[in-house]
C-alpha cells in the first residue's frame, strides 16, 4: 500500500524565538511553490518556547505540520517544568515526539513512561512518533534486533490496532545520531523491516501495512534519495540539517524525485 512519506525536522534545543522565527519564513518560503499532492507531510518541531510563535506562522497552512518534541502523561497535576498533551493541544500541536535517544540517555525515560505517553497523546487525539534504536555497543555485540524490538512492544503495549496504525515510529541508530555517520540504507531498511514485523506481530498484517516509520541518524540532502528509495523507509526525522531552511527545503525536494 502507499503511504505517505514524512519529512520531519526535529529542533532540539536549538532557536531563540528570533531564530525560530527566520527558520519557519525559510522553510515557508522553500515550500510555498511545491505541489502539496506531491509533498511528502512536512513537520516541524521546536523547542517549547518556540511553539506559540511557529504555530502562529504556519496556522491555516495545509503544507506543514507542528510537533512538540515531548510530553508528560498526565493530563493536569504537580508536575512542576511538565507540559501536557492537552496544553500541547491547544497550541496547535499535531504530533510529539517521544522516547528519544538523548530523553532515554539523559532523563533516564523508560520503556514504561514511553508507553505511558503514547497512550496519553492518542487519547487525546494527536499523534505520537515514537523514536527506538540500538547503541554502538549493542549494535556490535550483535543485539539491535532484539534490542529495538523489545522498544516497540513495550512502546505499543495496550494499544488498539487503529492506534497503532495512525501513530509514527522513528528508528535512529544511536551511534549515528550528530555523529556524521550514516547507518548504510540498506541496513536501515532491513531494521525498519524488522521493526514493521513486530509491529505485525502484536497487530496485525494491515495495521503494519499502515504504519509510517522513519529513519533518523545524520539524514542529509545528499542521503534522502537514496534512503526514500527503499521499500520500507516511509521518510526522515531530521536533527542537524532540519536547523537550515535551505538543507531541509532540500531533503523535501531530493525526497520527492523518488516514486513513493
Amino acid at each position: 500500500m502507499s503511504r505517505r512519506p514524512i519529512m520531519a525536522g526535529n529542533w532540539k534545543m536549538n532557536n531563540l524565538t528570533s531564530e525560530s522565527k527566520s527558520l519557519i519564513e525559510g522553510i515557508l518560503a522553500g515550500i510555498k511553490d511545491l505541489n502539496e499532492s506531491q509533498m511528502p507531510e512536512v513537520i516541524v518541531a521546536p523547542t517549547f518556547t518556540s511553539l506559540s510563535l511557529v504555530s502562529d506562522m504556519i496556522s491555516g497552512n495545509s503544507k506543514i505540520a507542528l510537533a512538540a518534541q515531548n510530553c508528560h502523561w498526565e493530563s493536569s497535576g504537580a508536575y512542576t517544568g511538565e507540559v501536557s498533551v492537552e496544553m500541547l493541544k491547544d497550541l496547535g500541536c499535531s504530533y510529539i515526539i517521544i522516547g528519544h535517544s538523548e530523553r532515554r540517555q539523559y532523563f533516564s525515560e523508560t520503556d514504561e513512561m514511553i508507553n505511558k505517553k503514547a497512550k496519553s497523546i492518542l487519547a487525546g487525539g494527536l499523534l505520537p512518533i515514537i523514536c527506538c534504536g540500538e547503541t554502538l555497543e549493542q549494535r556490535e555485540s550483535g543485539v539491535t534486533d532484539e534490542h529495538i524490538a523489545s522498544q516497540i512492544r513495550a512502546a505499543l503495549s495496550g494499544l488498539s490496532n487503529s492506534d497503532i496504525a495512525k501513530s509514527v515510529i522513528a528508528y535512529e541508530p544511536i551511534w549515528a545520531i550528530g555523529t556524521g555517520k550514516t547507518c548504510d540504507s540498506v541496513e536501515a531498511n532491513r531494521v525498519i523491516a524488522m521493526i514493521r514485523n513486530v509491529v505485525k506481530e502484536v497487530s496485525d498484517s494491515s495495521t503494519a501495512d499502515s504504519i509510517r516509520i522513519l529513519y533518523g541518524g545524520s539524514v542529509k540532502p545528499a542521503t534522502i534519495e537514496e534512503q526514500m528509495s527503499m521499500s520500507d523507509i516511509d521518510g526522515a526525522l531530521i536533527g542537524g540539517a532540519s536547523l537550515k531552511a535551505d538543507s531541509f527545503n532540500e531533503i523535501i525536494t531530493n525526497s520527492m524525485k523518488v516514486a513513493v
